[in-house]
């Protein structure tokens, strides 16, 4: 080979090298807020229990522009504005879940969820929008395709889809000492206005997240928007604040109904609790209710935060020998502390901390 083809060879390999190197920056550049956001996640139990921070807009505000009537136009949207063309399916699940709001001993006001179903990996996602409140919230990694043989682990391109997460909370508590849960119920009726954007299920909860520091806002903007519920699966809301202000949000004849608690305390389970109706499943819907009630009424009205994660564990659904809970979490809604943890695993609770926005 002759001194120049060997020169002419060098610099081609120089050429690949500096375009490739560039390519590398560029994407760097064009994904730094996604490799970061990837980079956070973190597995916290082995039954398939993560945390991820989500840095950079998630183009939350362009969603609320156009919203979605079905879960192909999320799955649209998801897989152009988050994962740069990668398609996502949707599945959203709900069964035996229970929540309640209750006060510990000096006032704080505690915010305890159960999601029950099938399995399920969660992922605890803390989000901090520029045009919002910042937020800690628990997402169903299998509405983003995941399952018991296919977790977010390993390679790059295993955890790409958990980029479309803010879009698929089941609850959730944000800066101002705002949460909000979904529970499923056997039957809801939606009112629609073609004049108003549709949500789905989860959307609903980002907004309220989001952008509501109240129970008061948090229903004004529910009542903005139309709703629609993924994979027809009817789901009720229950929503507190810091100040102890509490409702269930549910969808009856047409309307968007708020239930109100008589006591400093309010429990939701998995029937219309809207006058008076209890409609239930008829699973175990009333006995759950039943027991968290007598749990706080025996104890003058209060749960300590180390209460209220034993009660969680103890009403977590069993369907025959299968344990159906998937993940609890207890808010506490004026100090922004917390704790989670997977499949009624109390020996691996993991604490976490949102600060509050005074």
């Amino acid at each position: 080979m002759t001194r120049k083809k060997k020169k002419t060879i060098l610099r081609v390999i120089i050429g690949i090298g500096i375009a490739l190197l560039m390519i590398i920056i560029i994407a760097l550049v064009l994904f730094r807020n996604e490799l970061r956001t990837l980079m956070s996640l973190e597995k916290v139990d082995d039954y398939g229990m993560y945390q991820m921070t989500y840095y950079g807009d998630y183009g939350f505000d362009e969603f609320l522009e156009i919203g979605a009537n079905d879960d192909a136009d999320i799955e649209a949207f998801v897989t152009k504005r988050l994962l740069k063309g990668l398609p996502i399916n949707l599945g959203v699940t709900g069964d035996g879940c229970t929540a309640f709001v209750v006060k510990n001993e000096n006032g704080d006001i505690l915010f305890g969820r159960n999601f029950d179903f099938i399995y399920a990996p969660s992922l605890q996602l803390y989000t901090a929008p520029n045009n919002g409140y910042a937020s800690v919230s628990t997402v169903n990694l299998a509405f983003a395709g995941y399952s018991k043989d296919n977790l977010p682990d390993g390679s790059f391109f295993d955890c790409f889809l958990t980029l479309a997460a803010p879009f698929l909370p089941f609850d959730g508590m944000n800066e101002k000492g705002l949460a909000i849960a979904l529970l499923a119920v056997p039957e809801a009726e939606v009112p629609y206005n073609p004049d108003k954007i549709t949500l789905n299920t989860t959307t609903a909860i980002r907004l309220v997240l989001d952008k509501a520091a109240t129970v008061e806002e948090a229903v004004a903007l529910l009542k903005q928007y139309n709703i629609y519920f993924s994979g027809g699966v009817e789901c009720h809301y229950l929503i507190a604040d810091a100040s102890g202000h509490s409702v269930i949000v549910e969808y009856v004849n047409q309307e968007l109904c708020v239930v109100e608690s008589e006591a400093e305390y309010q429990i939701a389970s998995n029937f219309i609790a809207y006058d008076g109706l209890h409609i239930g499943e008829g699973f175990t819907e009333f006995e759950r209710y039943n027991r968290v009630q007598e749990a706080i009424e025996s104890n003058n009205g209060i749960l300590e935060a180390s209460q209220s994660v034993q009660l969680l564990a103890d009403v977590g659904v069993f369907d025959g020998d299968i344990d159906k809970l998937q993940w609890s979490v207890l808010y506490n809604l004026t100090t922004g502390y917390g704790e989670i943890f997977a499949n009624r695993k109390t020996n691996n609770i993991m604490g976490f901390h949102l600060e509050m926005d005074e």
